[in-house]
């Protein structure tokens, strides 16, 4: 697959003045709902409506959609609204229901990108088909599983594709529900500079209060759109509750929201040559004192080597993590930032000296 201009035609053809946004509740719940939701939207930036019909959840026993009726729900909120309508699909006979529907957009869950059969198996019942197909990043980290995803279904003939990202699950406590790991994003991004890219702040937080913030840091990027979970009641939402805001809240948000600048001035771009030609030289300082941390982590390994000793020392890292995260908080740096950076470090380091009491 090889980026190309016609990738942004579907979101072109908007001819829209601000990002893309498609909104609406986590989970379709009464018809009276979906139809007051989607009309408190119709008159704001919100191109598309959501609701999610099938709802995939990690134990049995949770709320799992109401299936098949809530596509005629949309299918009428379309009718009074004019708004497109989406919904997630995550097998074939999901697919085959909303294009019987005339569903407008249709994305694959986190879940289900992570399983290529069944996204081949999606791909192989939307084939050639016209409608705006997303399709989310998988649940773990991985780009090549998530470009995949997006590769079987622009082979089976899918024009309008674009992605979401909704960040990945992980162990660690953070403020996240699922950590965003922008650099996976942005490097499908530089791959892939015209595919579509959407941000999802509600899964990525887990948390209303934390929207404005993501999708902000989101459109900084450049990021195309936004899918953000909206409800008239979120408190008493059937699913996801603490992450959906409501249709009035959204509006605020499309206000507090700053569109930056693609690019700027003649003067604008000296400054960013300078700033940028900065940034290089301290990073490869960066690299320089590494190598020369990872040359140490060698003599140390040759010490343990001699003497007989593991190479994991837990009160040595313990020491380490927490003198770090110390000495970065007063530099400006967060707490995830500098456990996230030493644990790679310590990593290297722990590779380093396996190679030499193993050679």
């Amino acid at each position: 697959m090889e980026n190309k201009k016609e990738m942004r035609n579907w979101l072109n053809e908007f001819n829209l003045t601000h990002p893309f946004v498609i909104a609406g509740p986590c989970s379709a719940e009464t018809e009276e709902q979906v139809l007051k939701i989607a009309h408190a939207l119709k008159d704001s930036d919100v191109s598309v409506f959501r609701a999610g019909i099938w709802k995939p959840r990690t134990r049995p026993g949770g709320f799992e959609g109401v299936g098949e009726i809530g596509l005629k729900w949309l299918k009428k909120a379309k009718a009074e609204t004019g708004l497109l309508m989406g919904t997630e699909v995550a097998t074939a006979a999901h697919c085959k229901l909303a294009l019987e529907a005339d569903i407008d957009v249709l994305w694959v869950g986190a879940r289900t990108t992570a399983n290529p059969f069944a996204v081949q198996e999606i791909a192989d019942t939307l084939k050639g088909t016209d409608k705006i197909v997303l399709i989310k990043n998988p649940v773990n980290p991985d780009m090549a599983l998530w470009l995949g995803g997006v590769e079987r279904l622009y082979m089976a003939g899918i024009k309008k594709l674009g992605v979401i990202h909704r960040g990945f699950s992980t162990y660690e406590k953070t403020k996240y529900r699922n950590i965003p790991e922008w650099q996976i994003a942005i490097e499908l991004q530089n791959k892939f500079p015209d595919l579509p890219l959407i941000i999802d702040p509600s899964h990525i937080t887990g948390n209303r209060d934390m929207i404005l913030e993501v999708t902000q840091e989101a459109l900084d990027l450049n990021y195309d759109g936004m899918i953000i979970e909206t409800h008239n009641d979120p408190e008493n939402a059937w699913s996801d509750a603490a992450q959906q805001v409501t249709p009035d809240a959204l509006k605020q948000i499309f206000k507090d929201l700053k569109i930056r600048k693609v690019s700027g001035d003649s003067d604008f771009e000296n400054k960013m040559t300078k700033l940028r030609a900065n940034i290089d030289v301290l990073d490869a300082n960066l690299l320089e004192l590494l190598g020369k941390r990872m040359k140490v982590a060698d003599e140390i390994g040759q010490v343990k080597k001699e003497n007989n000793v593991a190479v994991l020392q837990n009160n040595r890292w313990n020491e380490i993590q927490a003198k770090m995260i110390a000495e970065g908080a007063k530099k400006g740096l967060t707490e995830e930032f500098i456990v996230r950076l030493f644990k790679d470090i310590h990593q290297e380091s722990i590779e380093h000296q396996e190679k030499i009491l193993n050679s």
